[in-house]
């Protein structure tokens, strides 16, 4: 059942929750110190592995017959088969999650209660947010909000509203793009998404733009990190002009998403440690 969990919490994609954390905290912090505070080593934890068996957990229970279709889940992920652990392992994550509130400010409550309400809403009923096209695209942006309850919490406000709208933006492509491996067994179960009703190269251009407009924002917020995320519009161009497999460049982003995270979690330690 470890294992199960384990391998339904998509370790490939951890850092996708937990990243923002790093970066929210590298940019929140005014010392060395609050690095390593409760509220900061406690998100990291809780992002890093309950909220992925959350996250993914509320996923498979509610796309059971839809997965049946999916070759993700043949080998590189599980699909669930309605074993009673998962909705306790769920319901155990969002009590953990829960249990994070007395020990952050309350400057950071409305984010992590944002992510614990769009998690759960972007699959299950009533709203069910992946199965509306753009909603499933926007309502993603729930994975910067790790990274804005982290900042909150170390600097007692919220993040640049900038930023926080350019990392929205990054989120929408990020969900819309891993999609397309999708489309053609979310057509064949009857689920509209995004991806769905663009097609593939048209959801590459939604992608493009939404990328291109999250480094615009970011450049007005710092040139550097702008001109850093022009990486993900330059790497859609990349896979249309030397007509790369989709489904392939797919499993490349995990290592794209760290290396890139890592270069922006290193400027903001960098800003902390001259301090």
């Amino acid at each position: 059942m470890i294992r199960y969990l384990l391998k339904l919490s998509r370790p490939r994609f951890w850092l996708y929750l937990a990243g923002p954390v790093l970066v929210g905290v590298a940019y929140g912090a005014t010392s060395l110190d609050e690095l390593f505070s409760v509220p900061a080593v406690a998100l990291f934890a809780y992002f890093l592995l309950p909220a992925n068996v959350f996250l993914y957990g509320v996923n498979d229970i509610f796309d059971a017959d839809v997965d049946e279709e999916n070759p993700k889940k043949d080998d590189r992920e599980v699909r669930y088969r309605g074993s009673a652990v998962v909705p306790i392992a769920v319901t155990g994550s969002v009590l953990l999650g829960v249990g994070l509130l007395p020990i952050i400010p309350r400057v950071a409550w409305p984010w992590l209660i944002g992510f614990l309400i769009l998690g759960a809403e972007y699959s299950a009923p009533p709203l069910r947010f992946k199965t509306t096209p753009l909603l499933d695209s926007v309502s993603n942006g729930l994975y910067i909000l790790p990274g804005a309850a982290a900042y909150a919490a170390l600097s007692g406000s919220s993040p640049p509203l900038l930023a926080v709208v350019g990392g929205w933006l990054w989120a929408m492509a990020m969900h819309t793009f891993s999609a397309i491996p999708d489309i053609d067994p979310d057509r064949r179960a009857g689920i509209r998404t995004t991806a769905t009703m663009l097609g593939e190269r048209q959801t590459l251009a939604y992608c493009a733009v939404c990328w291109l407009s999250s480094a615009l924002l970011f450049f007005l917020l710092d040139p550097r990190a702008g001109v850093l995320l022009l990486c993900y519009p330059a790497f859609v161009v990349a896979w249309v002009v030397r007509d790369v497999d989709i489904d392939r460049a797919y499993w490349w982003y995990p290592a794209i998403n760290t290396a890139i995270g890592m270069v922006l979690t290193v400027g903001g330690l960098w800003r902390v440690f001259r301090g």
